[in-house]
């Protein structure tokens, strides 16, 4: 196995779940530090994969990092959500065997403390992509109060999100996440493992990136494809993510589809398209969880599309 930076999570897990896939293509929607691309194109000789990230810097540093791979090795700039119909359109959906999502941060990004995605950076950015326009700067210094409400609660799960965000109106401008993480840690819940400012960061930064949209947005271009034999695991952080992940799949598992007040079934009765593989979701082993305090929270759900 190659050195690489990070470790990515669920890594044993990742192997596992594509192991049997002998040829065709794999998309890996989040390619990052190239961590679990190198670990599947390593396992699966045969197979080639197509990584996809929106970050530059993780595009440059992949790219050379993958570079032995050769011609196996594809590497796409853009939203994960828009790119990969671009790939199936060019390759069609019987080449394509296996798709891999590790939604939210990466490590990559977390690292570098001039992204703005850490509680302690001194900007305030956490733009997956730098050539977006919406950022964390904007967000928390000119949102409504009612905006700011919202995504608090929505996207952070924050009890208190009213006082808040009116605390954050009239505290602000603001010019860094540690200022930002200072001014409002009063108001944080406290006693658990994760740092104060976490789901405060978390809220903003699913904004400014619009990360469930993006997730929705992905599974509906996957059900859109129709894929013939493919393997399906997306890798979520939060409870957010990973309910809209089970509840995908639980759509897609069902035979009937007729609505739930209907007297009888009207339908052809065989709409699944294809299986769910873990009737609860994967989690971290106990080795990972000490080596790599990430992992605590990632949550595996795995489909296999088959019609």
């Amino acid at each position: 196995m190659q050195n690489i930076p990070h470790t990515p999570v669920l890594y044993r897990e990742v192997i596992e779940t594509f192991k049997n896939i002998d040829g065709g293509i794999i998309i890996d929607c989040t390619m990052g530090y190239g961590g679990h691309s190198s670990m599947i194109l390593e396992a699966n000789p045969n197979i080639e994969l197509i990584a996809i990230d929106q970050d530059q810097t993780a595009i440059d540093f992949s790219t050379k990092r993958l570079e032995e791979f050769g011609d196996r090795i594809s590497i796409r700039k853009g939203r994960f959500s828009s790119v990969i119909k671009d790939i199936i359109a060019e390759y069609g959906v019987e080449k394509i065997r296996g798709v891999l999502a590790d939604i939210g941060v990466s490590s990559l990004q977390l690292d570098q403390k001039d992204r703005g995605f850490s509680y302690s950076s001194d900007n305030l950015d956490m733009r997956m992509d730098k050539e977006a326009t919406l950022s964390a700067e904007n967000v928390v210094n000119e949102y409504s109060t009612d905006e700011l409400e919202n995504i608090l609660l929505e996207y952070g799960e924050l009890r208190n999100y009213k006082k808040i965000a009116s605390a954050i109106v009239n505290a602000r401008p603001f010019a860094s996440a540690k200022e930002l993480s200072e001014k409002t840690k009063h108001l944080m819940p406290h006693g658990k493992k994760i740092h104060p400012a976490t789901l405060l960061m978390q809220a903003i930064r699913i904004e400014v990136n619009d990360e469930l949209g993006e997730l929705k947005s992905l599974l509906q271009s996957i059900e859109d494809s129709e894929f013939c034999d493919a393997i399906v695991a997306i890798i979520s952080f939060h409870s957010l993510e990973d309910r809209i992940v089970k509840q995908t799949y639980s759509r897609w598992s069902k035979n009937c589809i007729c609505p739930a007040e209907a007297m009888r079934c009207t339908c052809s009765r065989d709409n699944a398209k294809g299986k769910i593989l873990s009737k609860k979701p994967i989690t971290a082993q106990d080795d990972e969880l000490k080596e790599n305090p990430r992992s605590r929270s990632a949550k595996m759900r795995i489909f296999h599309y088959e019609r």
